[in-house]
């Protein structure tokens, strides 16, 4: 499966829901937003059909996201049916790491190769305030837990926003030095306009480099498949990786290969472009497998060359994260 530009599509994101346990100021309002009914959302049967095919056409990874991917009842069996397609793609999991703990040793039995954890601060107020619920201690147990489960290496992914959370750049980087986890920082992404953060409240990436070196020495690594598109670094002795993402910044969509299917059966090719091919009306209208990696096919060849991110007539995605699978 390659799309219009070479680029070979070999990762699907596959969003089983779009309800989350947080309420993330820079992805959802207090109030919470209107959920999608129940039979819009795919049943796990469908899903596993979608990814099936991606199999058949090339992909060797499955990324499963939300909203937050543990609140669906029956997720543990979902992913042993996901390790378990002939193609025996490798299968990760996304979370905010909520109910980590009480799954992990299952979700790793159960064939999932890795989590990413999303935190943004290591500090119960801070946490409190950013995600307008507490539970920072439910989620670095769960994110110790995934550790002795062996979903390693974990990532543990922080969005450093200038004015809230920048000074906890180097706390986040020392935690590679006690563990053998990679915590990666991500510059923020404009995916809503009526949300608490706007992109000029991300810290460039630039800066967060600049705080990095001050720890020490900073060693380029090698790039690994597992590494996605971060420029991995080492701090001397440190068990652990730091990996960098100017997701605004700097264009890494070049070496794009994924799609992202979202819970109600849509799938599109890049987080800011509004471009859906659906999947859904296939599936439930008796439509062949054929016919459904003819859809992934077509929306392969629809993926954007790059994004256009502060660039002349963008615009933000029509849906929030949570919507889109992130």
């Amino acid at each position: 499966m390659q799309d219009q530009f070479g680029r070979r599509i070999e990762y699907l994101r596959l969003s089983v829901t779009d309800r989350c346990d947080l309420r993330c100021r820079y992805c959802m309002p207090e109030t919470g937003v209107a959920e999608l009914a129940h039979g819009d959302v795919l049943r796990y049967e469908e899903m596993l059909q979608i990814a099936a095919a991606a199999c058949r056409l090339g992909v060797s990874k499955i990324r499963v996201t939300g909203g937050e991917p543990l609140v669906r009842r029956g997720i543990v069996d979902f992913i042993s049916q996901l390790a378990s397609l002939p193609q025996q793609p490798e299968i990760t999991l996304t979370t905010n790491g909520m109910q980590l703990a009480a799954h992990a040793q299952a979700l790793r039995n159960a064939g999932l190769a890795r989590v990413n954890v999303s935190l943004d601060t290591l500090r119960p107020e801070r946490f409190a305030t950013l995600t307008r619920r507490s539970g920072l201690e439910r989620v670095l147990e769960g994110i110790l837990a995934a550790e002795q489960a062996g979903l390693l290496p974990i990532k543990i992914n922080m969005i450093p926003l200038a004015d809230f959370n920048a000074d906890e750049i180097a706390d986040f980087a020392r935690l590679t030095l006690a563990h053998p986890w990679d915590v990666r920082f991500i510059e923020f992404m404009p995916i809503s306009t009526d949300l608490d953060y706007a992109c000029s409240d991300g810290l460039p990436m630039a800066e967060v480099e600049a705080r990095l070196r001050a720890l020490g020495e900073l060693t380029p690594l090698a790039q690994q498949k597992t590494s996605g598109p971060a420029l991995m670094y080492q701090l001397p002795g440190a068990k652990g990786r730091i990996g960098l993402i100017p997701s605004v910044s700097g264009h890494f969509c070049g070496d794009c290969n994924r799609l992202r299917v979202m819970a109600d059966g849509r799938v599109r090719g890049c987080l800011f472009d509004n471009h859906e091919t659906d999947l859904k009306t296939v599936l439930r209208g008796g439509g062949s497998a054929r016919e459904l990696e003819e859809l992934l096919l077509l929306a392969a060849c629809a993926k954007p060359e790059k994004h256009r991110v502060n660039g002349d007539g963008f615009t933000t995605p029509n849906r929030r994260m949570h919507g889109i699978g992130g």
